[in-house]
């Protein structure tokens, strides 16, 4: 299975939501990659920005199956990759 850019955002914008207790339209998400940093994501909410680390990325991916596919998968099984051209990301989660 593969998750691209948008359900990516949206899984940031859930996870942020959650924990900030905001609504998930109050979250905005620019997804990157750095060579010395990895896969990053700056978030703003309610006017303030925050840089997210790949941790946290596959962190809210992990939720996001779980509560919008109902599969349990674990981070270490997730793994990001992008297309710098195209400025397109995409997560790949095993099969059941």
């Amino acid at each position: 299975m593969r998750l691209y850019t948008d359900e990516i955002v949206n899984a940031v914008c859930l996870h942020i939501a959650d924990r900030r207790d905001v609504q998930p339209t109050d979250v905005e998400v620019q997804l990157s990659w750095e060579e010395q940093y990895g896969f990053t994501a700056e978030i703003w909410v309610n006017g303030r920005s925050q840089y997210l680390l790949e941790a946290n990325l596959l962190e809210a991916i992990e939720q996001y199956m779980y509560t919008e596919y109902d599969r349990r998968v674990f981070r270490s099984e997730i793994t990001l990759n992008g297309d710098e051209e195209t400025s397109e990301f995409w997560a790949n989660i095993p099969d059941e």
